[in-house]
């Protein structure tokens, strides 16, 4: 099980209100549920089930009142979806609240080994383990940035978190740095998953530091505690991030716009039109049909109010949305051949039902090109890529795959020429190559 999820937290200025702001800009990040924790001569949580809007209504908010808040939205892959975040952890007579993102790849060892030692869970979500580590480590050392050091030795796989306790809040971003998290400065101290969800706030923005640990309290301190290979992943730059986020200093929109190119370079099928699936592989399109010559328009329609299929939690409910979701417009695609594109094909069902809608509006030819290289391999460090049985080209070959969405042809990007669109050597790629990081995992 996965945990994909937004996270953000912030020293300001009514910093609930801002927080709020934030998740809406993460919503895309996690649909399931959302909350917010603030510090109010001690903690105070308010969580629930639902979108943002829906969980902070009828005046929430206005009972929060503290310059101190961090806050979460979720996709919940791990434990059950009444363990909203954040979650508020007590241990050694200490307590405070945490926001996560990531996967604990060495979770339930560390849990059995804590609860040999006596210490308590509350929840099954791998969070809580890095909320009792670091009060335990904290207690015994009375020292942030030492405690964090050794969460960092003991804790492995993917996490950014920020804990908030004491009239401070603590933030890090794991020593790989799987998991993209930002920091801005200007009219207080924010962090979030992604940098286009601190740009309307008016501040200077960068990327955390992998293995960086900032305590912000009366004063803002920061420390690189650990350094390792870094293995930032790249299904970041594929698909979760927004267009209009920076993460380490590479822009999505720019990245997925290469993809398209280099997937034009690498292909030589003749066409009347480039459309794209709507929003995920938009970019892309319009970088196909730039290096192409063949022009693109919008062939499918979107439904703006419905979510996103990928990180709803039954396939049922996806296959009923991609009939909500999508309309084809039959003036663009009658009797055209048509380049589809979108950025990855996971289990196959989506992209038959849309290759299947097309050719009922009257497409000549349905040529899919994909963005991305095929997801062959499970991820363990925060993507919600299901088992491999699953994942279709984990066991079809590509030209199985064609038949079986019932395109007229069908072409992957390659590994080197993803690598080459995003810019970046220190990706995880282990869900395309099957190469995870060693220092991901307890051997």
């Amino acid at each position: 099980m996965r945990e994909k999820c937004g996270i953000f937290a912030a020293k300001t200025r009514s910093a609930s209100k801002k927080a709020y702001y934030s998740l809406l800009a993460l919503q895309h990040r996690g649909q399931e549920s959302a909350g917010i924790s603030t510090w109010q001569e001690g903690l105070k949580t308010h969580k629930g089930l639902g979108l943002v809007s829906e969980v902070f209504k009828n005046g929430v908010l206005n009972k929060f009142n503290s310059n101190l808040a961090i806050g979460h939205v979720r996709y919940s892959t791990f434990g059950g979806l009444n363990e909203a975040q954040p979650l508020e952890v007590e241990c050694c007579g200490l307590r405070l609240a945490l926001v996560h993102n990531g996967t604990l790849t060495n979770y339930t060892l560390l849990r059995k080994k804590y609860e040999r030692e006596g210490f308590k869970f509350n929840t099954s979500v791998d969070s809580e383990i890095l909320g009792i580590a670091f009060l335990r480590h904290y207690y015994e050392s009375k020292d942030e940035f030492d405690a964090m050091s050794r969460v960092f030795e003991e804790v492995k796989g993917a996490y950014s978190v920020a804990f908030l306790f004491e009239g401070k809040i603590l933030v890090a971003r794991d020593p790989i740095g799987f998991r993209p998290l930002s920091y801005g400065f200007g009219d207080g101290h924010y962090f979030a998953s992604e940098s286009s969800s601190l740009r309307m706030f008016d501040l200077e923005i960068r990327d955390v530091k992998p293995g960086e640990v900032f305590v912000v309290g009366e004063n803002v301190e920061s420390k690189v505690l650990s350094v390792k290979p870094h293995a930032h992943c790249v299904f970041e730059y594929i698909y979760f991030a927004r267009p209009d986020s920076v993460i380490e200093g590479r822009g999505i929109y720019k990245a997925r716009l290469e993809m398209g190119r280099q997937l034009a370079r690498e292909d030589n099928v003749e066409a009347d039109v480039v459309i794209a699936v709507p929003d995920s592989g938009r970019a892309a399109a319009i970088g196909y049909s730039s290096e192409s010559g063949v022009p693109y328009e919008e062939g499918l329609i979107k439904n703006r109010y419905i979510g996103r299929t990928f990180i709803m939690p039954k396939q049922e409910l996806r296959d009923l949305n991609v009939q909500l979701k999508l309309s084809p417009v039959e003036g663009v695609i009658k009797g055209k051949r048509v380049i589809l594109i979108d950025d990855s094909i996971v289990r196959g069902t989506t992209m038959r039902r849309i290759v299947a809608m097309l050719k009922k509006a009257g497409a000549r030819e349905v040529h899919v090109r994909i963005a991305s290289p095929p997801i062959r391999h499970p991820c363990y460090m925060g993507i919600d890529i299901p088992s491999r049985h699953e994942l279709i080209a984990s066991w079809k070959s590509v030209k199985s795959i064609e038949k079986e969405i019932g395109a007229d042809s069908l072409r992957y990007l390659s590994i080197d020429g993803l690598v080459k669109a995003v810019g970046l050597n220190d990706l995880c790629l282990a869900c395309l190559n099957g190469v995870y990081p060693k220092d991901a995992f307890d051997f």
